[in-house]
């Protein structure tokens, strides 16, 4: 049917995720995605520095590169150029993943040589993975929805004990840590949040988040628990010199435990991708999660030139897209643009650090719980009636949750093994692909071609209705005739 004068066609209509808003929309939008990540961006600077025996001034100067390359990965990420980038509302920063491993280098070196060592490690492994990110992309046909869905609820479950440890006060051995103010003003804001979200509507309601923070920061400060130090001892420029701390060096082993992190956050990133994709309405297909493991590892090769760490994606930014429904990757790329005036001015970083780590959390436990929500969703199409599908589910989450409930479970383990084994989102990823393939695929192939079934690899995706797995991007600038308004299913 044609489309009447004045009207876009559905083939002329930008997908959302393409779309611009309106400046003040786009900034305020951009800085409530800032807000969500700026805690796990300045944390691994915040304990790899002391270990690598950098003073408090030093360690401020990484925290700041730290926020500049984090703005420099995530607009690769969602602006992309050739074929870098999955062009998503995809938020990239410093990975959690390489904080142990970097401890341990910073612990083992001395102090003059512990971040060249790093970085020079670092550069390896963002080489390593933009080479590999062909190949690795290629696993997305291992990633039906019972996988992805276990994936993406346990990527919302493990970052659920972070905005506890927030709510709590960020510092297990500072006196006020677990303290009833603490909590109480976590609570507040909890509720701030839930109430704004129900009672505003359009525009205001889907930035609830970033007003929720402003009341309860607010509200803290007759609390007496927002610290304005921060302001005060913050300089008004601060560019982060390339090579600050030395030529980077290159020692055998931190690139191998460097380059396990990198497969680590690939492995991560990927499921990542799958849940953004289903959320957004625009399903990652292979193409899409091959330039994004491009820009996550070429972002992660370019950090050491600024003094900054492996990059990979933020899940928490994930839950954000998924409460508020702003899809367009153009306000992740502000944020990214904020992040970058963010490094290279310790004033304006310092105005977002007043934000305390107890209303942070409060906010926190929504925007991860609507991960974990996500996840479930998908995995309400993932056929759990089929086959072993429910033992798969049961199996990887309940292994996924072993360094969530049990930190200390892997003690005993070899500390390269570590890496792996403490994040419990990679332990359940593979854990669900080798118990898919196991009871799905391996061994059933005489059993399909007998009773004329189709392949899982193909059907799975489907739940079982025979849609093949591998989903294929819509035409870029078009939007999906099919896309509903909340939240897609599979």
């Amino acid at each position: 049917m044609a489309a009447t004068p004045g009207q876009k066609s559905e083939g002329d209509r930008k997908h959302p995720v393409d779309e611009t808003l309106p400046p003040v929309k786009m900034f305020t939008s951009g800085l409530q995605h800032v807000a969500a990540m700026y805690a796990g961006v300045v944390a691994p600077p915040m304990i790899v520095g002391p270990a690598c025996g950098l003073s408090a001034t030093e360690t401020a100067f990484l925290m700041g590169a730290s926020l500049f390359t984090a703005g420099i990965a995530t607009l690769l990420q969602t602006l992309g150029f050739w074929k870098v980038g999955a062009k998503l509302p995809f938020v990239n920063g410093v990975s959690f993943a390489g904080v142990t491993p970097m401890v341990a280098i910073g612990k083992a070196q001395s102090p003059g040589n512990a971040l060249p060592i790093i970085f020079g490690a670092v550069i390896v492994a963002g080489v390593l993975g933009f080479v590999l990110a062909p190949y690795f992309s290629k696993l997305v046909r291992f990633f039906p929805p019972v996988v992805t869905g276990t994936v993406i609820t346990l990527i919302g479950v493990s970052l659920l004990p972070v905005a506890f440890n927030w709510s709590q006060g960020g510092n297990e051995t500072a006196p006020d840590y677990g303290s009833l103010t603490n909590i109480g003003m976590a609570a507040l804001t909890f509720l701030i949040v839930l109430v704004l979200r129900r009672v505003l509507r359009g525009f205001l309601q889907q930035i609830s988040i970033l007003l929720g923070l402003v009341a309860g920061t607010l509200i803290a400060i007759p609390v007496g628990i927002t610290n304005f130090s921060v302001i005060t001892d913050a300089e008004l420029i601060g560019f982060p010199t390339p090579f600050h701390f030395g030529a980077p060096q290159f020692d055998i082993a931190a690139i191998v435990s460097m380059c396990i992190v990198m497969l680590v956050c690939m492995t991560e990133s990927t499921a990542d991708m799958l849940a953004l994709g289903k959320i957004v309405g625009r399903p990652a297909d292979e193409r899409t999660i091959e330039g994004g493991l491009r820009a996550d590892t070429l972002g992660t090769a370019i950090s050491p030139l600024f003094n900054g760490f492996a990059n990979s994606a933020f899940a928490q930014n994930i839950g954000l897209v998924a409460m508020t429904k702003v899809r367009s990757r153009f306000v992740v790329a502000t944020s990214g643009l904020i992040l970058i005036v963010l490094g290279l001015c310790p004033v304006a970083a310092s105005v977002i650090s007043l934000v305390p780590l107890p209303v942070l959390g409060g906010a926190g436990i929504v925007l991860f719980g609507s991960v974990a929500a996500s996840g479930i969703q998908t995995l309400a199409s993932a056929a759990m009636e089929k086959g072993e599908n429910a033992l798969i589910v049961a199996a990887a989450i309940g292994i996924g949750l072993i360094p969530i409930a049990a930190p200390e479970f892997y003690h005993n383990f070899p500390k390269d093994l570590l890496v792996v084994l403490d994040s419990g989102i990679s332990t359940g990823c593979l854990v669900a692909i080798v118990l898919n393939l196991a009871f799905n695929h391996f061994g059933k192939r005489d059993e399909r071609e007998t009773e004329g079934e189709p392949d899982p690899l193909d059907a799975d995706a489907g739940g079982g209705h025979g849609e093949v797995e591998i989903p294929q991007q819509p035409t870029r600038g078009g939007r999906n005739s099919a896309e509903p308004e909340e939240a897609p299913a599979h």
